[in-house]
């Protein structure tokens, strides 16, 4: 029996060998995309917003996602501004860069380049929107709205009300105020809209361009046919899965790949342009890749001279991969009062301050709605479909994110309504319960 037991311990402790050796040299992928989630999150949130690692581990990083990240532990180099993320505290080890101006980008296989720094601008003065002084409303209804949880919903960390082009109201959750970048996820897509419309006007983009330029071996099959347009309406017909809850063509392309656009382009054609619509954040990062191959060396610098500038968003970090390539897709941090203005900028139909950044009648354009999503997706990256799938404004669009990200447009209210936090879907959050509260508060 003591023998016996003796191989049977002796073989356990082989296996358990073995497997920690396995997973020390050939960790699974789901393992990889958990740590290198956890760095980004981690190190965008330090670094751009100011905010503590652990806190951010917890809350953001493993409270809401999926068990695996309760056994992810993250360091924070303050010095080389780099966090590193492992399992375990040894296992797929992970790790995500922050560079001035650029934000952060994980790191497999690249080293992002030293001369692409950019310096921090300063915040606009005066009045919102030009510059970032409030002064809110007196309206005691509107203050009530703004304070009611089921309202605000669970996890929300800021609301901005915006009408007539002035702030009437705000709402910020404990520990976040006017002064912290929120991650807009998916709201970035509608951004990358905007920097195209910005090049049409200027001449150096067309709807109707294909992207054979940026990727060649498009040109070789049916590919060739994608165009600006179809992507933007999210009609590519190119093969993609967006789900988030395991390891997909998304969790690849966001944290195992350093170029990410070339990942996404290599997704091959499954429908005609045009004829189906696919949700997917691989193509709005090719669309990145298209549009700073259209600019070229100043591409990085490129949001910042020709939008957040000029709209005095003096927040907003748009987020590149290793590879210089815009995470157009996902990753753009800003405070409330600069996603407001955003969508302040497309309710004036892209004008601000007298100029016409984007061209006449391109907003317009921006919120058709598809053929394709059956009504439900607009033109230019924007949802005419309101969150959580209930009865909406007919004129409304929005800028919708992951986790509850959301900026409503109400062109015939003259309104914005923005609405950034961390609650996940399986919570059936909906802001349109309150823009229906402000707007019928503001309307009485």
């Amino acid at each position: 029996m003591g023998k016996a037991l003796k191989i049977i311990i002796g073989t356990l402790v082989l296996i358990v060998v073995a497997a920690a050796g396995y997973l020390l040299v050939a960790p699974p992928d789901l393992l990889r995309v958990g740590t290198n989630y956890s760095a980004k999150i981690v190190c965008s949130n330090v670094f751009l917003a100011g905010r503590d690692a652990e806190d951010v581990l917890a809350t953001d990083v493993q409270a809401p996602g999926h068990p695996l990240l309760k056994y992810v532990s993250v360091d924070t180099d303050t010095e080389a501004r780099r966090v590193t993320a492992h399992v375990f505290g040894i296992f797929a080890p992970a790790v995500s860069q922050y560079r001035d101006g650029l934000g952060c980008s994980n790191l497999h296989e690249a080293e992002p380049a030293e001369a692409a720094r950019l310096a921090a601008t300063a915040a606009p003065d005066g009045l919102w929107p030009e510059g970032d002084r409030v002064a809110p409303s007196q309206d005691t209804g509107l203050a009530a709205i703004l304070s009611d949880p089921a309202l605000l919903g669970d996890g929300y960390r800021a609301v901005v009300v915006v009408r007539n082009g002035r702030i009437l109201g705000e709402a910020y959750a404990e520990g976040f105020d006017a002064g912290t970048p929120l991650l807009g996820w998916s709201m970035t897509k509608t951004v990358v809209a905007g920097l195209i419309g910005t090049l049409i006007e200027a001449g150096r983009v067309e709807l109707g361009d294909p992207l054979t330029d940026s990727f060649p071996a498009w040109a070789e099959d049916d590919r060739r046919d994608i165009t600006v347009e179809s992507m933007l309406a999210m009609a590519s017909g190119l093969e993609w899965n967006e789900d988030y809850g395991d390891v997909s063509d998304v969790t690849r392309m966001l944290y195992l790949n350093d170029d990410m656009a070339g990942f996404a382009a290599g997704r091959p054609a499954r429908a005609a342009v045009g004829s189906v619509f696919n949700y997917s954040s691989g193509t709005t990062t090719m669309l990145s890749r298209f549009w700073q191959d259209r600019v070229g060396a100043e591409s990085l610098s490129y949001p910042r001279a020709a939008l957040f500038g000029p709209l005095g968003m003096a927040s907003a970090v748009m987020e590149p991969d290793a590879e210089d390539t815009f995470v157009g897709s996902s990753y753009m941090y800003a405070t409330a009062r600069d996603w407001a203005r955003y969508g302040q900028f497309l309710l004036q139909k892209g004008a601000w301050n007298g100029r016409q950044i984007l061209p006449e009648g391109f907003t317009d354009w921006m919120f058709e709605p598809t053929e394709s999503s059956g009504g439900l997706y607009a033109r230019g990256h924007l949802w005419r479909e309101s969150p959580g799938d209930r009865p909406a404004f007919e004129d409304a669009v929005w800028l919708q994110g992951h986790d509850g990200q959301s900026v409503g447009i109400f062109p015939s209210r003259d309104m914005v309504i923005v609405r950034m936090g961390l609650t996940p879907s399986r919570l059936g959050y909906s802001p349109l319960p309150l823009a229906q509260a402000v707007i019928a508060e503001l309307d009485g």
